[in-house]
């Protein structure tokens, strides 16, 4: 089988936000960061009802007034960001003349903040920015502080928007040095308060971060190193925060490793996981997280014996295998513990999601034929045909 060449390539661009403050508390630091800047006056704060209802916009609005610093909150963002939410957005910021925007939340109100930095000051039609093109104008200064450790948002160049005039609602994954917060905020404090399902399936996004950053055709020695911390972390502190939701450790690994993991894909890309994933989760409202934990075993499977390799480094990197396992039988473990890790944590089939089979039958083509379209299918280490992804969408429909 081949083996990817590690070598960096080059020219390579990586793309990282200015400033990462890290740790516990880290939150409290964000004034002095802003004074560093020195341009931000009046930031919109881009988050959810729940955000405001659970005092979490109260606690960073404080932040904010103490440092002299007054702030508008947009809190109508919705679990998949769309362009309809993104124009309202921009209004209130228009309204209020916001100077830049806070991304607060999960990946959506982030992904949401990022788009309403850049259509705000360019083209406010979200078909200008699909791939396979890049966007790499500075729109707005963007700050981001994740509340969830999962979709690694606050550190990519990547902004996932559905186009709600489209039949499908088409799911354009913005990208380019233009979505690149300058600001990321990373306080595992935050995280403490989540519900079950919302952070195992956070989690599982982020072990597939970085599965897909090592598998992927553009890894190289830069992204490598974190896609492995990102795996090594996820399979360590995964049972924990499960069975002790406020083991403060744990939770810090799981952060830890979301950024990590959007630092190894932003730089390295996702692959066929992420490009079937999209498509299921437009069409039938599956977390983001979720449908890539349904689809994850599966795809592994499919691809695993055109890069043997890799995915056994993965496999014993997450401790599925031992260290002096061979490839063969590191691979075959990896698959039994993606498995696995589906069952211990009630990962629901399709079926069980209550995704219609005829619907899901129906549209079968059509999320085959956009998950080809965004390109991310083309990075994978077995690269699929239209009917091999319509063929894959129906195992893992059956697999558990």
């Amino acid at each position: 089988m081949r083996r990817y060449s590690l070598s960096i390539r080059d020219n390579v661009r990586v793309c990282v936000p200015r400033y990462l403050q890290i740790g516990k508390g880290s939150l409290s630091q964000l004034p002095e960061i802003i004074k560093i800047l020195g341009s931000i006056k009046s930031p919109l704060i881009v988050t959810d009802k729940q955000m405001v209802q659970f005092g979490y916009v109260k606690k960073l609005q404080e932040v904010l007034n103490k440092a002299g610093l007054n702030s508008n909150v947009f809190d109508d963002t919705i679990p998949d960001p769309t362009d309809k939410v993104v124009l309202k957005g921009i209004d209130m910021l228009e309204k209020n003349k916001n100077d830049a925007v806070i991304g607060f939340g999960g990946g959506s109100p982030i992904d949401t903040a990022k788009a309403i930095a850049v259509l705000s000051q360019y083209s406010r039609d979200i078909q200008d920015y699909k791939p396979p093109g890049t966007f790499d104008k500075k729109g707005l200064p963007i700050i981001a502080i994740p509340t969830t450790a999962g979709t690694g948002s606050e550190v990519t160049h990547h902004a996932v928007v559905i186009d709600s005039r489209t039949n499908n609602l088409e799911k354009i994954s913005c990208r380019g040095e233009g979505f690149v917060p300058i600001v990321s905020i990373i306080d595992y404090e935050l995280t403490l308060s989540k519900p079950r399902r919302l952070t195992i399936d956070s989690a599982i996004d982020t072990l597939t971060h970085g599965i897909e950053a090592y598998v992927s055709k553009k890894a190289t020695l830069f992204s490598d190193r974190m896609a492995l911390d990102t795996i090594r972390l996820v399979t360590e502190n995964i049972y924990a925060v499960d069975k002790n939701p406020k083991d403060i450790k744990a939770r810090e690994g799981l952060m830890l490793a979301a950024t990590l993991g959007g630092l190894a894909f932003s730089n390295a890309s996702i692959c066929l996981v992420h490009g079937m994933s999209r498509p299921l989760g437009s069409n039938f409202k599956v977390p983001h997280g979720l449908s890539n934990a349904m689809l994850l075993p599966t795809i592994t499977e499919f691809s695993v014996d055109h890069a043997k390799s890799r995915y056994a480094d993965c496999s014993r990197a997450g401790k599925f295998a031992l260290v002096d396992d061979d490839d063969e039988t590191a691979c075959k473990k990896l698959l039994q513990g993606l498995y696995k890790i589906n069952k211990d944590f009630e990962v629901p089939s399709m079926k069980n999601f209550g995704i219609d089979q005829k619907n899901f039958e129906d549209q079968l083509e059509n999320m085959a034929t956009d998950a080809e379209i965004s390109g991310a299918p083309g990075l994978n280490p077995r690269v699929p045909s239209v009917k091999e992804m319509i063929n894959l969408y129906e195992e893992a429909w059956r697999a558990f």
